[in-house]
């Protein structure tokens, strides 16, 4: 039986096309793979304490900081959003189901629901937002310090604020006034921190500070009934029970004139004549860029923790017309942004 010469070169032919065929096949196998990774599913679980404009306002600056980041919202992302209702049994019940289901990171907001989070003890990567002082609340290390790393599971943004430089500035726009009131939940670690403060900053400044509590919202309507007729001012720091029903406060401001600032700008466009305080858009977008970091493999203890220090002075003429305040030409001048 003849065989049919060998045509030079074919068989190199046809192994050139084979292995074209190989390495074409393992480009697309390739390909499939990185489109497979790219199309991953990442699960985000959000927990804040209670809803108000400032929490609100970091849960959105934290989303659209991963979004930029490639971490979108209907694409590669999955959000699990809850809010405790400023109910700590079901802050930590949030807490419980998110380690349950294995979320890929978890996104606290403000110092209760991130010391629920940590009370189960879970691995998964935590980045915080909104904390006044994660030190003292037992949310990062002893010995701690801001802009460190934690070494643990933890990282994200504090929101301590200028409690004393506040005052100061809020008794400029009603100068008058010698004593002031406060109201705030002693359930919160931050608003017990901030009161503590702000009693030192009233003493200092010579002036009486009377505090009122509430836990909820029908005490914060009573608490704020309490202090009329006996302040001639009214500051809400940062408790997130009040904040929450700050248009509460407010009305019954405005009904008995008495002049009502708030720490968070937020606040203001909901009653307050001022706030020299910071904006929480920010505060959320400086922990979704770290969160960024968590996702793409960065350990959250190897990225330092630390505060937002930006601040601006917001004012509101018509919330100090309704309680019987002129706002100096001076005070308006100094303003970052007067509400129309």
């Amino acid at each position: 039986m003849r065989r049919t010469p060998a045509v030079p070169g074919k068989r190199r032919s046809f192994l050139a096309v084979a292995g074209g065929g190989v390495w074409a096949l393992l480009a697309l196998i390739h390909g499939a793979a990185n489109a497979a990774q790219e199309k991953k599913i990442t699960r985000i679980g959000v927990t804040k304490i209670v809803g108000h404009a400032a929490l609100d306002a970091a849960e959105r600056g934290f989303e659209v900081a991963l979004a930029s980041a490639g971490f979108k919202e209907g694409v590669n992302v999955v959000y699990d959003r809850q809010n405790a209702q400023g109910d700590m049994a079901r802050a930590e019940a949030i807490a419980r189901q998110f380690v349950t289901d294995r979320v890929d990171l978890i996104h606290t907001i403000a110092t209760p629901t991130t010391q629920a989070v940590l009370k189960t003890r879970t691995d998964i990567p935590v980045v915080f937002s909104g904390i006044t002082d994660p030190i003292q609340a037992g949310i990062v290390p002893r010995g701690s310090v801001s802009g460190s790393k934690t070494g643990n599971n933890v990282t994200g943004v504090s929101d301590p604020w200028p409690v004393r430089l506040q005052l100061e500035t809020y008794a400029k726009f009603v100068p008058q006034a010698r004593k002031w009131g406060t109201i705030y939940n002693p359930a919160e670690a931050n608003s017990v921190s901030y009161v503590q403060t702000m009693r030192e900053a009233a003493k200092s400044l010579g002036l009486e500070l009377i505090e009122a509590t509430a836990t909820n919202a029908a005490e914060v309507e009573l608490a704020a009934k309490s202090l009329v007729g006996k302040v001639h001012a009214i500051n809400i720091t940062s408790d997130n029970t009040s904040v929450a029903h700050f248009a509460v406060i407010a009305r019954m401001c405005n009904q008995h004139q008495i002049p009502l600032f708030a720490g968070d700008v937020d606040s203001v466009p909901k009653g307050a004549i001022a706030a020299y305080g910071m904006d929480y858009f920010l505060v959320g977008y400086s922990a979704g860029k770290k969160a960024a970091l968590v996702l793409k493999g960065v350990k959250p203890g190897d990225i330092p923790w630390g505060p937002v220090e930006k601040f601006s002075l917001v004012v509101n003429p018509s919330a100090a017309q309704l309680q019987g305040v002129r706002i100096s030409d001076e005070l308006r001048k100094r303003a970052d942004k007067v509400l129309d």
